[in-house]
Parts: C-alpha cells; structure tokens; sequence
C-alpha cells in the first residue's frame, strides 16, 4: 500500500490502497496495520480541505492534526496519487 510519507502524522501513516484508485483522491489514516478497518478516510477537495468519510478510531484531535496536514501537503500528496490513478480531486459537497 502506497504511503504519502513514511512518517506519521498525529500517531498515523496516511496511505491509499492500489484498488481504492478508482475513487478520487482520498487518504486512509491508520497506524500500524495499513488496513481499512478501523483507520480513517478522507476524500480531498481541489483546495485541500478535507471531507471526513470514515472517523475509524480516530478522536476529534488526530482529525484536526491530519485535516490540517492534508491541507498543507495535498499537493505533494495529490503527486503521489497521480501515479497509480487517473481520478481527480473530491467534487462533492
């Protein structure tokens, strides 16, 4: 599974998954198993606000630390989403 960073952020790595690249750009959030269950997901708007879709185990603080995270790197991130997908940004509300 493709990480951002190799690096945590607020106690998680922030990954995707080779078959979730269908969807639109998103990050999962999850600390050491790098599975969907229980980690978060956020899908990520062109300006990098985020859209929280699953909270996982995740408290109100480690949402704020990895919002705010997306939203200073989303293009770096979005790089390294380009590679394995052809999908944009969240378009939603």
């Amino acid at each position: 599974m493709p990480k951002y960073f190799p690096f945590k952020i607020g106690g998680y790595y922030l990954y995707f998954t080779s078959h979730c690249t269908l969807e639109c750009m998103h990050v999962h959030a999850s600390d050491e198993e790098l599975s969907e269950g229980g980690s978060g997901k956020f899908f990520v708007r062109r300006d990098g606000s985020s859209v929280v879709v699953n909270r996982g185990k995740l408290n109100d603080r480690e949402l704020n630390i990895i919002q705010k995270f997306i939203k200073n790197n989303y293009e770096t991130m979005y790089a390294t989403w380009r590679t394995l997908s052809l999908n944009g940004y969240y378009e939603g509300n």
